[in-house]
């Protein structure tokens, strides 16, 4: 199997699965009891902790709580940050954003959409002049999940603060923690990030914030993660996530260059006559979206399934829809909707993959094309 949909998830890394599996027949012990093993548990979590994040933030200005996953994080962020007159977010955001900001309001604060360039990017411009003195929270995602479009959230995040000094500025930023480069600069108030997406396991993510930030909790009960997230921590999953963020950061700027040239490679190969680019070559490495237009993207990724290749058509989280929301936002016409295929990478793709999923990409599309009479 050639497995290409490692946006959605990764498969774990035996790193971090060695470095967990004590915690679950050793190690089990309650993080939170005062005896000899809980409390070695509770430092195993803070030494993951440090671990996670060091790799893009200063201790000295930043916390990190441990959450289920990077939607509650994006929830976390969104009902915590977004609580008076409005917010305003992108048209491109992963649906724990998206959908969380239309929950808003339910809650009497308006959500305000920037439109997307044709890449995925957000319009810069058009968010701006949605920021206004009302304005609580701003989110934008850092690297479109879709097309893999990098948004320049640190100069947004200055030009929203200058705008508002008063605004929060989160960013979801669960497609480029351990895949591109990121330091968190002290604009950026908050940051979600997802163990699955980079070797750990899934119900893993945490929420990165500001210090000085006041966050209210999002479950409550016994009082875990300084009181910002009840709920017995995930050991196993913790102490996966760190050593997944140790082996990633570990060889982060060669692991981006390989497969940069795995992306170019995959879609060189790729016929022109049936596949066009959705996704920028700035962008992240990790992801390629195309479509094969008039074809639909559905029935090509059953075709590859049964050629041994596995690639995505879009966001996971919304699979149900006919028209991918974030594809449908960047202005493109219906068959082109219909027929996107989402490539994304890992550190494991090698190049024999990349040659052998863009034949058999090809292979599909022709055959569908000539079946469909398109």
């Amino acid at each position: 199997m050639i497995y290409l949909d490692n946006a959605a998830t990764t498969r774990p890394l035996q790193e971090a699965v060695e470095a967990a599996e004590i915690f679950l027949t050793e190690r089990y012990f309650n993080p939170s009891a005062l005896y000899g093993g809980g409390v070695a548990v509770q430092k195993e979590i803070a030494a993951a902790r440090e671990e996670i994040l060091s790799r893009i933030a200063d201790a000295g200005h930043f916390s990190l709580i441990f959450t289920s996953g990077g939607t509650e994080a994006d929830n976390q962020a969104i009902f915590c940050g977004g609580k008076r007159g409005n917010v305003v977010t992108t048209a491109g955001e992963h649906a724990a954003v998206y959908q969380s900001c239309l929950a808003l309001k339910n809650r009497g604060v308006e959500p305000r959409f920037a439109p997307l360039r044709p890449d995925g990017s957000v319009d810069e411009e058009a968010l701006l002049r949605l920021v206004d003195e009302k304005t609580s929270l701003v989110s934008v995602v850092h690297v479109n999940n879709e097309t893999g479009a990098v948004n320049d959230i640190f100069r947004l995040a200055r030009q929203v603060k200058e705008k508002n000094p008063r605004c929060l500025f989160h960013s979801d930023g669960v497609q480029a923690f351990g895949k591109i480069s990121v330091r968190l600069t002290e604009e950026i108030d908050l940051y979600s990030v997802s163990a699955h997406k980079i070797g750990g396991v899934k119900g893993t993510g945490a929420l990165i914030f500001r210090k000085n930030l006041a966050l209210s909790p999002y479950l409550y009960g016994g009082g875990q993660e300084g009181n910002l997230r009840s709920g017995t921590e995930n050991v196993f999953g913790i102490a996966a996530f760190g050593a997944a963020a140790r082996v990633r950061f570990g060889s982060l700027r060669e692991t981006g260059e390989q497969i940069l040239r795995l992306r170019e490679l995959l879609f060189d190969a790729l016929d022109p006559a049936l596949y066009t680019r959705l996704s920028p070559r700035e962008g992240s490495p990790f992801l390629l979206s195309v479509s094969a237009a008039g074809l639909r993207g559905e029935v090509l990724q059953r075709l590859l399934e049964g050629e041994g290749v596995i690639v995505g058509t879009g966001s996971a989280c919304s699979s149900k829809h006919p028209f991918s929301r974030v594809i449908q936002a960047c202005g493109y016409r219906n068959d082109i909707l219909q027929g996107v295929l989402r490539v994304s990478f890992s550190p494991d793709t090698t190049q024999e993959e990349a040659k052998a999923a863009a034949e058999r990409m090809n292979e599909a599309a022709s055959r569908l094309k000539e079946k469909t009479g398109k």
